[in-house]
């Protein structure tokens, strides 16, 4: 088997590059792309599909909503676990791929509205298999893209902040089309749209999956392969399984109080596994490398949770008491990623520029500025709303700075995340790690929803809901978000040691595949003190 992984991987690296980047980078660049579109178009909708077309109140929906986005990163965890010990990342990607664009196409289903109309139980299954197949989508994708890189390669941020530069023109373009669609034509023909891309996603992963060079694979076919019982292969017994779980959501998302309390239960579980896995079974290097990565981890719920306040609160916000000149209100949730396609290439090159120099903040203290920026961004958005007084709708250009200030934010937390998550974790952890990132991001989806649903305690009887109770929210978000940040700056030197950069070694596969025809990496990460790699020893 070790033979056969070594000729993919020569197989790839004659097909050499583009942009100095592998051409397998693009391939998961274009697929993250087109379900990020369907992703994001739907969710731009979602909040008032709730409101508007199903009848539930702005507290209800924004649990709903909390709830449904918070099981999109929780399902992640078991995909990532499934993915290491049994099918590998590529197949895992594909399985659910193919659930996505089932869950899509469901979405436009209309029927009459209301919560009385038995359509609805079509909406929520439609949800369900959304999040079974992000479950397996998601982490998986994100860890081929680390898959492509050795451990110590400078191009490794950069990449990363490629990828999700992907995921952005694809959050933008389906919030546009989507959303326009949706609310000026239609529910049907907005979410309609957003099942057409992931289904052109899936075309681009199948057709494509050659540039991948051998990466993601199944790290045991032969157990694959056995037949549970004489009868069913194991491979597609998982797959059976995990369709099977889609009747599970479907009750889940339907009883909302349920998933916090899945999310407390699972989390300590999960946090308990991997302590435990470090304390027992690592060396002392890498358990210092997953304490590093448990405090990355454990941002995870604050920053997302306020963040994801663009898909309901701020959204609602904004239909309500934004001058807008007309333009629906789902259309300025493109402004995120719009300014991710334009902004990221610049941090990008920002990374490196301050890193041939000496000077680049470390993962801890990126992501302290993260936080900072974030709380920021709510300050703005206030002090706007106060400029001009209560009475008086919000001018838009506060809604641009406050998406302008989260966005930049984003770019130095969530990117440089991915990539600390792969680059530190041990290789048989590495999708576990990455399911727990997003296990964390779906904590602060949930509390996400319980903010949103508090600046919507003044909306019930219909009437509209006090701006500045909003207001009120938002202030205190701002404060807190400033506060920790500014902390995790200050405790970043103590956790930037704990990482053991200088340590970092690639493993013999990847310095295999340097030798067979990978192009020469530009130079070691630099946060990593200048050593010879061991292929250029």
């Amino acid at each position: 088997m070790a033979d056969n992984r070594h000729a993919a991987l020569a197989a790839g690296g004659s097909q050499g590059e583009f942009l100095g980047h592998p051409k397998g980078l693009y391939v998961l660049f274009m697929t993250e792309m087109w379900e990020r579109f369907s992703y994001y178009g739907m969710r731009a909708l979602l909040i008032f599909y709730l409101t508007q077309h199903w009848l539930f109140s702005d507290g209800k929906a924004s649990i709903i909503y909390g709830a449904y986005t918070s099981l999109v990163y929780i399902t992640p965890v078991l995909g990532g676990y499934l993915a290491d010990k049994y099918l590998g990342q590529r197949k895992a990607v594909l399985f659910g791929a193919i659930l996505l664009t089932c869950g899509h196409v469901l979405m436009a289903f209309e029927g009459t509205g209301g919560q009385g109309d038995p359509t609805i139980n079509i909406f929520w299954l439609a949800l369900s298999f959304i999040i079974v197949g992000s479950g397996f989508l998601k982490a998986n994708i994100s860890v081929i893209v680390g898959q492509l890189y050795s451990l110590t390669d400078v191009r490794r941020d950069g990449a990363y902040t490629i990828f999700y530069m992907g995921i952005n023109v694809g959050a933008a373009i389906g919030t546009l089309v989507a959303g326009y669609l949706g609310q000026t034509y239609g529910w049907k023909y907005g979410f309609g749209a957003a099942g057409f891309g992931m289904f052109l996603g899936l075309l681009v992963f199948i057709w494509k999956t050659p540039l991948l060079m051998g990466r993601g694979e199944s790290p045991n076919p032969e157990k694959l392969a056995q037949r549970i019982g004489g009868v069913l292969k194991l491979e597609w017994l998982l797959y059976l399984l995990s369709v099977a779980s889609v009747g599970l959501i479907w009750t889940l998302i339907q009883y909302q109080g349920v998933v916090g309390w899945l999310l407390m239960g699972s989390g300590v579980v999960l946090l308990g596994y991997v302590l435990v896995v470090a304390i027992t079974k690592l060396t002392p290097q890498e358990r210092d490398r997953i304490f590093a990565v448990v405090f990355l981890i454990a941002l995870q719920p604050l920053f997302w949770g306020l963040f994801e306040q663009a898909g309901s609160s701020l959204n609602l916000f904004t239909d309500r008491y934004v001058d807008r000149a007309g333009v629906p209100a789902s259309i300025f949730q493109s402004l995120n990623p719009i300014y991710i396609v334009l902004f990221g290439p610049v941090f990008a090159w920002l990374w490196v520029f301050l890193g041939k120099r000496g000077l680049e903040p470390s993962t801890p203290a990126k992501f302290g500025l993260g936080i900072v920026q974030l709380g920021l961004g709510f300050l703005v958005l206030v002090g706007g709303a106060h400029m001009v007084g209560l009475n008086m709708a919000t001018p838009v250009v506060f809604i641009f700075l406050i998406y302008l200030l989260h966005t930049t934010g984003e770019l130095c937390l969530s990117p440089v995340g991915l990539s600390a998550m792969n680059r530190l974790a041990p290789k048989h952890m590495a999708s576990l790690i990455m399911g727990a990132w997003f296990f964390a991001t779906a904590g602060g989806n949930f509390v996400g929803g319980l903010i949103a649903q508090a600046t919507g305690g003044g909306h019930a009887g219909g009437t509209d809901l006090a701006k500045e109770s909003v207001l009120q929210v938002y202030t205190t978000i701002g404060l807190v978000a400033i506060g920790v940040g500014v902390a995790v700056m200050v405790v970043a030197p103590l956790v930037k040691r704990l990482m053991h950069l200088d340590t970092l070694k690639d493993d013999s596969e990847l310095a295999g595949y340097e030798e067979v025809g990978e192009a020469q990496s530009p130079g070691m990460h630099p946060e990593l003190e200048t050593k010879p790699r061991p292929s250029q020893a």
